[in-house]
């Protein structure tokens, strides 16, 4: 066993090849590394599953062991400074380890063919490893120097990636806003780390620990001081894992290709925070408010991102979102001590939401058959609907992902997300409200997401109509029939249909664009493998792209029960509690969660009420009760013309408002901090002019002006100067007599 931990340092190094190999032949040999492109991915997934091996291998010994391994050696030594570079494997380190290589796999083999018609295929999976490289280099520092450097690494992955289609202006915006945002966070990381070395004089977590808890208990230290240094700390986290109010940067991050967005909402860059906080936990529990600190940007984070996922559009936008509030859900376990609840919900989350991730690309690579490649257009939920023949295995999988982030048992989330709900009770009861709250809107957004891509709850269908119905409004398929083309007959009649030119988009009911008829195309032909085709309806992706689904489809089902809370007959199925004994022990709390079913079932009942609840309510609202028809429309006939009728109109457009404008977080920060700097530096720009190059400017000028005058007065004369000396002596003279009198 001993012989394995000292392997362990290739763990972040082995995927490094392949970027580094990648970048070489591009240089040296660019035509043969472009026509043997296919080979890169192969390599990438190959040493990335050895790296999975290898730390499964490392679970193992740790779950039966409880074991926790440490190796350093020197790297920068003078005087009294010491620094040191190693790795340490502990539980912690493990879990994050097998999340990023069995999320990064599956995503690197849907990638192979998500991105195959794409230019910079090879540039793809040369940032995917070293995104890889990074993160796994993060999970298994044993300081926080290491730490830092590895924590820029992976900024700047997630930088090239987001921005990976950079020609197009909103990927290019969207990855600096990603890189600036972030960037105020590991400011405030790095004069963190500074402080506590300044406190401790260590950078190592383990002598870390030890000597600022002495510290603690003796009184040795400035609590203000100490509290300021940790939310520097704190803010890295903010950041990185989208807190409020740093949480800008990632629904902007979904320009970036779909799998880049599978693995940083996943397994990768938002994790990298939680992960932070998890290791540094030690360290905040001691320190008087910065758990409840914690505990509040969590529960914030938590009601933000999911009433701003309510109205969007954009399907990658709603799980944005969606993420957000999820990681919302983590923090808040870390700020009130749930190690272990925080670390369940990382892991289910990470399956379920990769899982939706992939999806959604099978659903936006599908749509991109009927409008072409155009953001605007495949991500929109609101052209979606009706897909369910059309591609059932991602329907079904997309299925099994939503309800499991409703928490709907026995799915992988349930058991994670209903630890936090009942945790919440014993720590704030308010906190708890919110939570449970949260737990049900949940439901609802993420079931809408669903109804609107897979059940077809939109205005306008582009299908033939058989006309059987009587109604005002033509039902149309935006692909029609199964199996037919549209034709031009067709698409005539579709731009012919009446639109309602006052119907207020709302989270109720999805207004109808202008431009819609220009979106709609009566056909199209696609070369796909070298064989053209012509489609008028979505299909389901190919077999590469369905197994990484397939794989994710089981994690989701049966990951959650790695961490069920019972005791039955003596034997602890809770692994794993079992698992992180040691990072638990470390926190000074029991390691056992045991509870009995009973229990468990009654504290599950009220979660369980609150996410079907939140289901019926999106189900209502968003499945159609017959093509044309909205469920809203029921609402509207119930409420007549009055004032009811305009108090709800205000409440739902000011709901609508609210989550689709994404909170005016954005317009606050371009209103009073962009255009506020940009002031600043305007006024710091004339400052500087004016001012600061205004005195030694003014002051060779007037030099200049007076040499100029005395220059005339000058004519070689020592007569003119004698009498121009006594003249100016008589003067002075005459002064100084009136002024002493």
């Amino acid at each position: 066993m001993e012989q394995t931990y000292q392997y362990a340092w290739i763990i972040p190094f082995l995927p490094l090849p392949v970027p580094m190999l990648i970048g070489l032949g591009l240089l040296l040999f660019p035509t043969a590394t472009k026509s043997l492109r296919r080979m890169w991915a192969f390599q990438s997934v190959l040493l990335l599953s050895i790296v999975m091996i290898f730390s499964m291998n490392l679970s193992i010994q740790q779950i039966n062991s409880s074991s926790v391994y440490q190796y350093v050696w020197s790297w920068v030594i003078n005087n009294d400074f010491s620094l040191e570079f190693g790795y340490l494997i502990d539980p912690l380190t493990s879990i994050m380890s097998i999340l990023i290589t069995t999320v990064g796999i599956m995503v690197l083999i849907y990638s192979d063919n998500y991105m195959s018609h794409d230019h910079g295929y090879l540039r793809f999976f040369a940032y995917m490893s070293f995104f890889s490289t990074s993160m796994l280099g993060l999970v298994t520092s044993s300081n926080l120097i290491q730490i830092y450097i590895f924590w820029e690494l992976v900024g700047m992955c997630s930088y090239l990636l987001i921005g990976f289609w950079f020609t197009r202006p909103v990927a290019a915006n969207a990855c600096q806003k990603a890189f600036v945002t972030n960037r105020v966070g590991d400011f405030g990381l790095l004069l963190g780390i500074l402080g506590f070395y300044w406190i401790t004089g260590s950078f190592e977590f383990r002598d870390l620990f030890q000597i600022f808890n002495n510290f603690i208990s003796n009184n040795e230290v400035n609590f203000v001081f100490v509290t300021l240094c940790a939310v520097l700390l704190f803010a890295g986290a903010i950041a990185k894992s989208a807190q409020f109010p740093l949480h800008v940067w990632l629904p902007d991050a979904m320009e970036g290709p779909t799998p880049i967005s599978a693995l940083i909402h996943a397994a990768t860059m938002v994790a990298a925070g939680i992960f932070l906080v998890a290791r540094l936990l030690p360290l905040f529990i001691v320190i008087p408010h910065i758990m409840n600190f914690i505990s509040l940007i969590g529960i914030i984070t938590v009601f933000l991102g999911a009433t701003l996922a309510l109205a969007q559009k954009d399907i990658k936008r709603g799980l944005a979102y969606s993420t957000m509030s999820q990681l919302g859900y983590m923090m808040l376990a870390l700020g009130m001590g749930s190690y272990r609840s925080a670390l369940f919900h990382l892991i289910t989350h990470a399956y379920s939401k990769a899982l939706l991730f992939l999806g959604s690309g099978s659903v936006i690579h599908s749509m991109e058959t009927i409008v072409g490649y155009c953001p605007n257009k495949s991500q929109n939920m609101v052209l979606m609907g009706g897909l369910t023949k059309h591609v059932p295995i991602t329907k079904t999988s997309f299925l099994l992902g939503t309800l499991s982030l409703c928490g709907i048992p026995p799915l992988a989330c349930f058991w994670s997300k209903d630890e936090i709900l009942n945790d919440s009770w014993l720590y704030s009861p308010i906190f708890a409200i919110i939570a449970w709250a949260t737990a049900g809107l949940t439901a609802f957004y993420m079931c809408r997401i669903y109804l609107l891509t897979f059940e077809g709850h939109l205005n306008v269908h582009f299908q033939n109509y058989s006309g059987k119905r009587n109604t005002p409004f033509y039902s149309i398929s935006l692909w029609g029939k199964e199996g037919s083309k549209i034709s031009q007959k067709n698409f005539r009649l579709v731009t012919l249909l009446k639109m309602k030119k006052n119907d207020h988009a709302s989270f109720f009911s999805n207004k109808i664009d202008e431009n819609l008829r220009n979106m709609i195309q009566p056909f199209l032909s696609i070369t796909h493998l070298g064989n053209t085709k012509t489609y008028s309806y979505p299909y389901e992706s190919e077999n590469t792209m369905l197994f990484p689904i397939l794989i994710l489809v089981l994690f989701t089902l049966f990951v959650g029960f790695l961490g069920i809370p019972f005791n039955q007959d003596g034997v602890d199925l809770d692994i794993l509690s079992k698992w992180l004994t040691p990072s638990i022990n470390l926190l000074h709390k029991n390691a056992n969660n045991s509870i009995e079913w009973y229990e468990f079932i009654k504290d599950a009942v009220f979660s369980v009420s609150i996410a079907s609840f939140g289901i019926f309510i999106a189900f209502f609202l968003y499945k159609p009760v017959y093509p044309g028809f909205q469920n809203f429309d029921l609402i509207n006939s119930f409420i007549k013309i009055g004032p009811k009728r305009i108090i709800f109109d205000k409440i739902k457009n000011g709901i609508y408002d609210w989550s689709y404008n994404r909170g005016y977080i954005d317009v606050f920060y371009a209103t009073f901090l962009t255009v506020g700097m940009r002031k600043l530096a305007e006024f710091a720009h004339f400052f500087d002019r004016r001012v600061i190059d205004g005195i030694p400017n003014g002051v060779a000028l007037m030099s200049f002006f007076v040499a100029e005058v005395i220059k005339s007065v000058g004519g070689g004369r020592i007569s003119s100067y004698l009498f121009l000396y006594f003249s100016y002596v008589s003067i002075f003279l005459l002064i100084y007599y009136f002024f002493n009198l």
